[in-house]
């Protein structure tokens, strides 16, 4: 299974210049592997980009994303990984999404299929990564 980030389906429902084709082409390598995912997270920030539930939920059908609940484990991670990201002095009171979307991954087993790695990679080292600096998985 791999975890789709909200990036790579804001590119293809906006048909982003410069990244719809590498969102789709990613996605399409990864379903070839097994299914996608996403988590509720993902789902209310694409959301935003379509007039009802029904839309998206055609739009996600059509890509053969799975919307599913992050489990308490990844929750709890989300959290504890926030706590060391304001250790290490950031500034953002709540939990950012990254954390939750990476969360779930890192406790589902990855990878995750985004365009944006840096925050993963910082705070979710050991989590797999397709994104576009190798166009491959990366640890």
């Amino acid at each position: 299974m791999t975890w789709v980030d909200t990036n790579l389906l804001l590119d293809i429902a906006h048909a982003q210049p410069g990244w719809a084709d590498w969102s789709r082409d990613r996605m399409a390598e990864a379903a070839a592997r097994g299914p996608l995912r996403i988590n509720d997270i993902v789902y209310a920030e694409v959301s935003a980009s379509f007039g009802r539930p029904a839309e998206l939920d055609a739009f996600l059908g059509l890509l053969g994303i799975v919307v599913g609940r992050s489990p308490p484990e990844a929750l709890v991670l989300a959290a504890r990984t926030h706590l060391a990201y304001r250790r290490r002095g950031g500034q953002r009171s709540g939990v950012l999404p990254d954390f939750f979307i990476g969360a779930d991954a890192a406790v589902g087993g990855g990878p995750l299929l985004t365009r944006d790695p840096r925050r993963y990679r910082t705070d979710f080292p050991d989590l797999i990564l397709i994104a576009p600096d190798t166009g491959r998985q990366t640890s």
